[in-house]
């Protein structure tokens, strides 16, 4: 399961922002290369976050779509699956960019009770 990889530099940008403030909730954004799935990014970052300040938070991801351009045809268009085609015209000569970003988006903190 990669997402433990990806989860330790997430957890360690988190820390950085919170500066010890606990944290509720993440929100990551994961371009598709990555192909993280929701479910094990968040049961990895539970793990990897245990008895931090971010210990308990939830995760939030949002998949980025790649960019498939046609070499063919021309045509650029949004795409989340890795072995594209062309939409247009049913290529297999394309291009993919994008889709590799991995950005902690924002991260909200625990509201202190009492």
């Amino acid at each position: 399961m990669h997402e433990f990889g990806l989860c330790e530099g997430v957890l360690e940008s988190v820390q950085t922002r919170a500066g010890g403030r606990p944290v509720a909730g993440i929100r990551v954004r994961c371009g598709v290369r990555h192909a993280v799935d929701p479910d094990a990014m968040a049961q990895a970052f539970s793990l990897v976050a245990a008895g931090t300040e971010a210990a308990g938070a939830a995760v939030e991801v949002v998949t980025v779509p790649a960019t498939v351009t046609c070499r063919d045809c021309g045509t650029a268009s949004e795409t989340a699956d890795l072995l594209a085609v062309c939409p247009r015209c049913h290529s297999t000569s394309v291009e993919l960019s994008g889709g590799d970003e991995l950005v902690l988006e924002s991260v909200r903190y625990a509201t202190p009770t009492g």
